[in-house]
């Protein structure tokens, strides 16, 4: 292998700043330059962005249904180029990041049906679309598109497996950390790949295919046990994967790769045991509960000291999250229908936690939790050990009211009498929806701008919070 990206190095600046609620405001483009213009750099330019309109106060009362995972659905969707049959995924959120893997995989041959809507469909039930990669006419994922979405670059294993190479651009997506594909480059060597980085795209050759080995992750990697995963299931022979991610949305896949005629077991646990096979059938899946979208609104409903049942939840996969709201003071209940989240007059306590792989707490939710935790009574500690640059949301935090220091990689959360709206900017997805929470229990009007964060990971997010009484608008670009 011709060049290795180095692994990420962890934190170990020391050093404390205050971010103060008053402090300064300059408005940044994605490049990090001073720009007033809300432009994406994709866009052309002059392209005017949506704002959500948040005017806080509003206590939540009402049901929401949760849609499915998209941190399962794309990697599922991804799975369809492993056979030539027809894979159909249930469920399915309407979501831009998956939009964007649809016409990815649209390049590399996939036929695509969307169902259409039945008469009186809930807009939060998701969709079902039919996969069919009949034949691979291109094993060339393009930077134009592989550089929108980190997700786009597991179509390497899947490519490799089936056809014996393939060509895949460095990925983009979120910024916050440089999450290297190191990783997902040893996984697939250890199959017998021969890899190169070329121009910036990694180009991967196995001529006699694919063959079972031992799989030891130095650290746990969700992006690298899904290409491991799906990879291993047409190579031949057993492969074992140590140290795999354990996230409930790696068991889906799994699970969805059985349905298809793959051999994995070990399915939930760090150790994965996948005997390959000569080729895949088609499957019929639905597509999980979203533990991330069911954490986001618990925390809305929270904050607002509403009562909000979350329909289709899946308490199971959200222990950590669970424990820390009832330390946090907010009551929570199952039942066979979902999650009921209340928070009826009762003070809402610091708490201290820090992010873990699972069944640790999500970095996913780690924005929200810091949100609520701005209007508990006393002083929270939020460490984030999985990324090292994803605190991008503090300052726009501050600009609301909220009083935040920073030391190195933990965030001290005192929590604050009352909350103001601003204008307010999004970094990346989860910071963005942080920002809909503190602006739910704002005084006055909070303005999101860069909403297209938001379209990448939340379905029908205002319609879900106003069916449930909030103050909630999009407004679209002139």
């Amino acid at each position: 292998m011709k060049q290795r990206r180095a692994l990420r190095k962890p934190i170990n600046d020391d050093s404390v700043e205050r971010v103060a609620p008053k402090r300064p405001y300059v408005l940044v483009t994605d490049a990090g330059h001073e720009n007033p213009p809300f432009k994406r750099l994709d866009q052309p330019t002059g392209f005017l962005m949506d704002r959500i309109s948040i005017r806080g106060g509003k206590i939540l009362n009402g049901s929401i249904q949760i849609s499915g995972a998209k941190n399962a659905a794309l990697p599922l969707m991804i799975a369809s180029l492993l056979t030539a049959k027809t894979l159909i995924l249930r469920n399915v959120p309407r979501l831009a990041d998956v939009n964007l893997l649809l016409r990815i995989l649209r390049n590399h041959g996939v036929d695509m049906m969307v169902e259409g809507k039945r008469a009186k469909q809930d807009e939060s039930v998701g969709e079902t679309i039919h996969l069919s990669a009949r034949s691979i006419v291109d094993t060339t994922a393009p930077y134009e598109l592989v550089s929108r979405m980190r997700a786009s670059f597991w179509v390497l294993g899947p490519l490799l497996a089936r056809c014996s190479e393939a060509k895949v651009s460095l990925p983009g997506g979120c910024a916050i950390g440089t999450r290297p594909v190191d990783l997902h480059l040893m996984a697939l060597e250890q199959l017998g790949a021969n890899i190169e980085i070329e121009g910036g795209y990694v180009v991967a050759r196995a001529p006699k295919g694919l063959r079972g080995n031992r799989i030891v992750f130095p650290k746990v990697s969700v992006g690298a046990t899904h290409n491991a995963l799906m990879a291993s299931t047409l190579a031949r022979g057993e492969t074992i994967i140590e140290n795999a991610a354990r996230e409930p949305e790696i068991s889906d896949v799994a699970e969805c790769l059985n349905k298809m005629g793959a051999r994995v077991s070990g399915i939930g646990s760090s150790t994965l045991q996948i005997q390959g096979v000569e080729e895949l059938g088609g499957a019929d899946h639905m597509v999980l509960a979203d533990r991330i979208e069911t954490g986001t609104y618990a925390m809305a409903a929270a904050i607002t000291g509403g009562d909000v049942l979350l329909k289709g939840a899946r308490a199971d996969h959200l222990d950590a999250m669970l424990l820390a709201l009832r330390q946090a003071g907010v009551k929570v209940e199952a039942d066979g229908s979902g999650l009921r989240i209340s928070r009826n007059g009762n003070r809402l306590y610091p708490i201290n936690i820090e992010t873990l792989p699972y069944p640790g707490f999500p970095t996913d939710l780690q924005a929200q939790l810091m949100a609520l935790m701005t209007m508990a009574d006393g002083v929270s500690t939020i460490r984030e050990t999985i990324f090292e640059n994803r605190f991008m949301h503090v300052q726009e935090l501050a600009r609301l009211g909220a009083d935040i220091a920073l030391a190195g990689d933990t965030a001290h959360v005192r929590g604050v009498d009352k909350l103001m709206g601003a204008q307010v900017m999004a970094t990346d997805l989860r910071a963005s929806v942080s920002l809909v929470i503190a602006g739910l229990a704002a005084e006055g009007e909070t303005v999101l701008h860069r909403v297209y964060h938001l379209d990448r990971g939340f379905e029908t997010l205002e319609a879900k919070l106003q069916a449930c009484g909030a103050s909630v608008e999009r407004l679209t670009a002139g």
